[in-house]
């Protein structure tokens, strides 16, 4: 189990969504979150920075969305589905613009493979609760 199980299993709201895809999407958002930002911090240490740059700007992007949907997420008690949605959408999209940039890296950097991962699985947990 994770915290995001454990927390949605004790809140006393109604929850929007099926619940493990909705713990699953949690965590994927906040752990894409620290993949990203990981990526980016390991971007700029390299030789060829400049030539990272689209990297750089994905990877923060994506997770500044990832940790804001995290958190809407995270908030069922007066649960808005057209906020849900929309930021799922915006993350899912992040998700897979990102994952595309670091895969075009993935060879040469092993923190853009891992990047790209982390980016694929959230990219599909949301698709997961916007097919809900």
């Amino acid at each position: 189990m994770t915290v995001a199980t454990d927390m949605l299993r004790t809140t006393p709201a109604e929850i929007g969504y099926d619940a493990d895809d909705l713990a699953a999407c949690i965590t994927a958002c906040f752990d894409c979150a620290q993949a990203c930002t990981a990526c980016a911090d390991a971007c700029l240490g390299e030789e060829m920075v400049a030539e990272l740059r689209r990297c750089i700007t994905g990877d923060l992007n994506c997770a500044d969305l990832c940790v804001a949907t995290g958190r809407i997420l995270s908030r069922q008690t007066a649960y808005d589905a057209t906020l849900s949605r929309a930021a799922l959408e915006a993350c899912r999209d992040a998700c897979r613009t990102c994952a595309e940039e670091c895969e075009q890296h993935a060879s040469m950097h092993e923190h853009c493979r891992i990047c790209a991962e982390a980016c694929r699985r959230c990219e599909r947990a949301c698709e997961a609760l916007l097919s809900d």
